[in-house]
């Protein structure tokens, strides 16, 4: 493929990919509306907040899981790392190391687990499903024989600080002596999603790594002709989503106030699965950091309002398992026009 065919490809694609989020938007837009008529309490500002606090992991992994897919990989380790990341905090924590630098290695160690894949990936030509499925298996195992398998509790109150704090929260003493929330606040996960999304979108539209990144997706082969250093690119991709998946373990674990080692279990398939719905291409080149938050709260809203309405945790799975077959088919069309 010339460059010229590669560049009209690539901006075919582009003006697919802005369709599809617009029905993103739309989808998103029809579940509220559902899910309003299910149940009285889904509008309600304690459940707004409460799919805002499940979104927030989502959205942080799916941010990652977005660079790597437009590089054209996949990233399936990004749930265990991030059971490894809390692990590695709580027993920071507990030899004795402050909560914040104690969060700050777990998030080094998620990255260090994304620039191991990226090397894996770049250096050793290993395709990203099975290195990523490798590391999976590896970040998961540590997590377990670190602990013994057991959680890790007794972290003391600030480390529920970051999932569990928020800003602008209004509590009124009662005659009775007893505090009333008036408001509860907007969630400290809600307010670093977005930090984090605006810096992620700043990245990709706006500085040189980014540029790179959707040049490599889209032709790596003429990306590396032009300059790009493909591997730095690649490695850089793969560290953004594991350091991603650190933060989101900080988060959960935080909002838990205890370090379950078992956490994390199929997160990378909600991340992928909100990148897609938002409409990244699993064929690379395409995919936008907004475009993953919508699909982050499809994702998050779905599950809310499933679980308002009763729905078994087990056909839960079916439907977003069906959301999924169903976005990636739309993808595959997308990409054959």
């Amino acid at each position: 493929m010339s460059d010229v065919q590669a560049s009209r490809s690539r901006r075919l694609r582009l003006g697919g990919a802005s369709l599809h989020k617009l029905s993103a938007v739309a989808t998103l837009v029809l579940l509220i509306v559902a899910f309003s008529f299910t149940s009285p309490a889904f509008f309600s500002v304690n459940n707004g907040l409460t799919v805002l606090l499940q979104t927030a992991v989502i959205g942080l992994l799916a941010i990652g899981m977005t660079m790597v897919i437009i590089t054209g990989g996949i990233d399936l380790s990004v749930g265990s790392v991030l059971a490894l990341s809390g692990v590695v905090t709580g027993l920071a924590i507990k030899a004795g190391m402050p909560v914040i630098p104690g969060m700050g290695l777990g998030i080094v160690t998620g990255a260090a687990c994304g620039a191991i894949n990226g090397l894996i990936i770049t250096k050793m030509r290993i395709t990203p499903f099975v290195a990523t499925l490798g590391m999976m298996m590896i970040a998961r195992g540590l997590a377990l024989q670190l602990t013994g398998a057991a959680p890790i509790s007794r972290l003391g109150d600030s480390f529920g600080q970051l999932g569990n704090g928020s800003f602008f929260r209004v509590v009124e003493m009662q005659a009775n002596g007893f505090p009333k929330v008036i408001f509860p606040g907007i969630p400290y996960p809600a307010v670093l999603l977005l930090v984090v999304a605006l810096l992620g979108a700043y990245i990709l539209s706006r500085r040189q790594i980014g540029r790179h990144i959707l040049s490599v997706g889209s032709h790596e082969e003429a990306a590396r002709l032009s300059g790009v250093n493909v591997t730095r690119t690649k490695v850089w991709a793969y560290t953004a989503s594991g350091a991603l998946a650190g933060l989101a373990g900080m988060v959960l674990m935080s909002r838990l106030v205890t370090v379950q080692p078992n956490e994390g279990v199929m997160y990378e398939l909600d991340a992928i699965a909100a990148a897609v719905i938002g409409g990244a291409s699993l064929m690379g080149g395409v995919g936008s950091i907004s475009g993953s938050m919508i699909g982050a709260f499809i994702i998050g809203v779905l599950r809310n309002g499933l679980n308002m309405a009763g729905t078994s945790a087990f056909i839960q799975q079916i439907i977003i398992g069906i959301v999924v077959i169903g976005a990636v088919y739309i993808d595959q069309i997308r990409n054959r026009n």
